[in-house]
């Protein structure tokens, strides 16, 4: 069965941090890069990181980059986001996600058809 499981996420003061964790199961995972997706409330889906499957290659929207940290470890199918210096506007429900090979893109694309296999999602809240 695939699945993709998030955990980590949490409630924390402006300027803290939380690290997240996507583990992974059921399909060949260092095949597939893995993306970070968030909604925050009213607003749509934005890609917010992406990590390729072997070479190290990852990508950071502007809005997160600098603070958040994106990594894999093949070996326990995992994936992790460091996220440092959390503002109130990161406020969101994290996904992870794993992009279908056959119809992989760029990493900075991060069109959600393009990803196959979904996570259910981990609630963030950032406080003033």
């Amino acid at each position: 069965e695939v699945q993709l499981v998030e955990s980590g996420g949490g409630l924390v003061q402006a300027g803290g941090s939380l690290r997240l964790s996507c583990a992974a199961s059921g399909f060949t995972f260092d095949d597939y890069a893995i993306g970070w997706f968030r909604r925050a409330p009213g607003k749509e889906r934005e890609g917010v990181s992406c990590i390729s499957s072997s070479d190290g290659s990852t990508y950071y929207s502007d809005s997160v980059k600098g603070r958040f940290t994106i990594s894999r470890d093949n070996a326990k199918n995992t994936v992790y986001l460091q996220m440092n210096s959390l503002k109130p506007e990161d406020t969101a429900v994290y996904y992870c996600a794993a992009e279908t090979p056959a119809t992989a893109q760029a990493l900075g694309v991060m069109l959600p058809p393009t990803y196959d296999y979904w996570g259910q999602g981990t609630q963030v809240t950032v406080s003033s």
